[in-house]
């Protein structure tokens, strides 16, 4: 939930055009674990959390991220029941269970794979952050975005209302012109760090949480006044409480002073989670007597306790042990304690913590989590809870490069390097050995080595192309993922084109046959009948399916139930969401029959005169022909004009689907008000809960 800027030392290397590779080339894979990342939304399925019962929802250990193609991850962030990634290019991707628009793709629908947000494109984001209901990116030249609900009152966008952007929007005001350098989400509200070392916040102001010495909720950001002067680092949102780390100039004599990493804390003090040794609320940053010795440069908050990481890479935990989320059994959580354990002879590199449990990263490269373990969120193929630091064994053998916390789920970023040729002897695909003739090569998507017969192709998609204007060769598995979706599109235009081919075909061979009518009662009165016959039919058969191609007969038209009349603009309730929009499409380009005309004979034409060829018939009625070419070109004009029709009846529809979208989404708000006032009362009555085992 928290973004500062980090940098993956191994990034792909944008110099290296050959199968061989460097140690320092490396693509971030993204693996996740924890709940919903099985079989829901997050793990790529269709069930939303809580729509099903079945243990399959969520993933016990870490798994890959299924995506189509390849992405560089650098940053992650996970929120509630959303995640959102930045890559190297700067682009940010976001997938999960919708809800007030924080996943930023502009329409109301979950998205169970990470999609592009294309309002950020060519931004170049460096850093993303995640609240519950809210989702916030920082682009490399520090300005700020949000979105996601605004209709809870508390201005969780910081743009000054209480609307929901579905699409991202910079933030100005009081932070116009001002470098962001870090961000934190909390589920009510917001902190911002800025690269001259302010600390802005804004949102529900309930507990103190915004840390300006009352309990008003503001919606836009504002400064924390009791901070001016000194140096904010880092700063990390919990649900009722706040924490930074600020740096404070230590020393006596002003020769040996230096700056040192101190943590501040304010909010409501239940569980000691704020660290003072009491339950006291603090109103304003208070700084945690306890800690002053260590230097520390990283701070995570769960829902009831505070996490710290020091320079020297110990890490220190305050506030409820509940589900052993301190890490120490010992520890009574009302006064800061180091976590031991596995992590004694351990160098601590990040920190990260969910609801109710924490993961860290070691300077090994290992991964270790504790706390509560419900829907395996902990990684360790269970759901049992611990006490004390654990290695996730399912990444050992991962060169893991970050890890990060969401609610009740986790994720890492790991380090996928490339698969030197000298050290595979076989073909990645077909398992045969190389030699002199079967040559190796890397694939630019996944990493693999393969033979020239599986990676013949090559795609401009490769997610390791050091170009991405040119094309790249890549397996034939990772061509075909890179390829679904064009090809599907192409496909679609492609039978598109047919149709309309198809169209004018069906008219050309019509005409055609209307000429030969024609020509043919010049010749002889046999001739005329039976071409008069045959015109006849077709003919009846082509003004039978005209009828059909006008997309608006008689002023109106019936669309699979759909009455649509001219005045439909101003009508909202004729439309019907039953009927899929892409049925209501197609209906309107439909095409007439293509039944072909029957063939053209090339035999000379019987007339009285004896045998003629029909050409020169044609050029003694030069009149007909002209006739015959000005109806050619009025009945590609109407094609024409009905197609732009048929063009605008899609715009139209596709307004109105739009229209239909944005009531549905007002109607949702009144339920998402409703189920967050449940939470709410849930959080407030496991808190009397404990009051009353405290008194017990």
């Amino acid at each position: 939930m928290d973004a500062f800027r980090v940098s993956l030392s191994s990034a792909v290397s944008s110099s290296s055009h050959g199968s061989g590779h460097d140690d320092g080339d490396a693509l971030g894979d993204v693996f996740i674990w924890g709940e919903g990342t099985g079989e829901g939304i997050l793990g790529g399925g269709n069930s939303r959390v809580g729509s099903s019962s079945g243990a399959k929802m969520d993933c016990l250990v870490p798994k890959p991220l299924e995506f189509a193609g390849r992405l560089d991850v650098q940053n992650i962030s996970c929120g509630g029941r959303h995640a959102t990634l930045v890559t190297k290019q700067g682009e940010v991707y976001s997938w999960g269970e919708e809800s007030g628009g924080r996943l930023g793709h502009g329409v109301d629908c979950d998205v169970p794979q990470p999609k592009l947000i294309d309002a950020l494109a060519h931004m170049n984001i460096e850093l993303v952050a995640c609240g519950e209901y809210h989702t916030c990116a920082v682009t490399l030249s520090g300005d700020l975005y949000t979105w996601g609900n605004g209709a809870f009152n508390f201005g969780l966008s910081g743009h000054g209302n209480e609307v929901s952007h579905w699409m991202p929007k910079r933030l100005n005001g009081p932070l116009e012109g001002i470098h962001v350098s870090s961000i934190s989400c909390g589920p009510w509200h917001t902190a911002v760090v800025t690269s001259a070392g302010q600390l802005f916040t804004f949102g529900d102001g309930s507990f103190g949480v915004l840390g300006h010495g009352d309990r008003q909720s503001i919606s836009v950001p504002r400064e924390v006044e009791s901070l001016k002067g000194l140096r904010t680092v880092r700063a990390a949102c919990g649900v009722w409480h706040t924490a930074a780390v600020v740096e404070v100039m230590v020393g006596n004599s002003s020769s040996s002073n230096c700056s040192s990493g101190k943590i501040f804390t304010w909010g409501d003090g239940d569980k000691g989670r704020l660290g003072h040794g009491d339950k006291e609320t603090r109103l304003v940053p208070t700084c945690v007597a306890s800690l002053v010795e260590p230097n520390f440069c990283q701070v995570a908050c769960g829902h009831c306790f505070t996490v710290a990481l020091t320079t020297s890479g110990h890490v220190y935990t305050m506030g409820s042990s509940v589900y052993g989320q301190l890490g120490n059994p010992q520890a009574d959580g009302m006064v800061p304690a180091r976590v031991e354990g596995k992590l004694h002879k351990n160098f601590v590199e990040e920190i990260s913590c969910g609801a109710y449990h924490v993961a860290v990263l070691t300077s090994r490269t290992e991964v270790y989590t504790w706390g509560k373990g419900a829907n395996g969120r902990l990684g360790h193929g269970d759901t049992d809870d611990r006490n004390s630091p654990t290695l996730v064994e399912a990444l050992k053998d991962k060169q893991v490069r970050s890890v990060v916390c969401g609610i009740n789920f986790t994720a890492a970023i790991c380090i996928h390097k490339w698969v030197s040729g000298v050290d595979q002897s076989m073909c990645s695909g077909c398992r045969l050995p190389f030699n002199l003739r079967r040559k190796r090569h890397n694939c630019y998507n996944c990493a693999l080595v393969f033979c020239h017969s599986c990676s013949s192709k090559k795609s401009l998609k490769a997610s390791l192309a050091p170009n991405p204007n040119k094309p790249y060769r890549v397996c034939d598995s990772c061509y075909g993922k890179l390829n679904k979706g064009p090809e599907t599109d192409r496909y679609s235009s492609a039978k598109r084109g047919a149709i309309l081919q198809g169209f004018n075909d069906s008219i050309n061979d019509d005409l055609e046959t209307r000429s030969n009518v024609q020509l043919s009662r010049l010749s002889s009165m046999e001739s005329f009948k039976n071409m008069d016959s045959r015109y006849s039919k077709k003919n009846k058969k082509f003004e039978f399916n005209s009828s059909r191609v006008s997309p608006i007969p008689n002023g109106s038209s019936h669309w699979s139930g759909l009455n649509i009349s001219k005045s439909f603009g101003s009508s909202k309730k004729f439309f019907s969401a039953s009927v899929p929009g892409s049925r209501i499409a197609s209906r309107a380009t439909s095409p007439v029959s293509r039944r072909t005309s029957p063939p053209r004979s090339t035999t000379p034409t019987p007339t009285l005169g004896g045998l003629t060829s029909p050409r020169v018939v044609v050029d003694g009625a030069k009149p007909i022909k002209d006739s015959v070419s000005q109806e050619v070109i009025h009945l590609r004009s109407q094609v024409e004009n009905l197609t732009r029709k048929s063009h605008l009846l899609e715009v139209e529809l596709e307004r109105t689907t739009k229209q239909l979208k944005e009531a549905i989404s007002i109607a949702g708000e009144e339920t998402a008000k409703c189920k967050a006032a449940k939470e709410v009362i849930k959080s407030l009555t496991a808190i009397v809960e404990g009051y009353g085992r405290e008194a017990t």
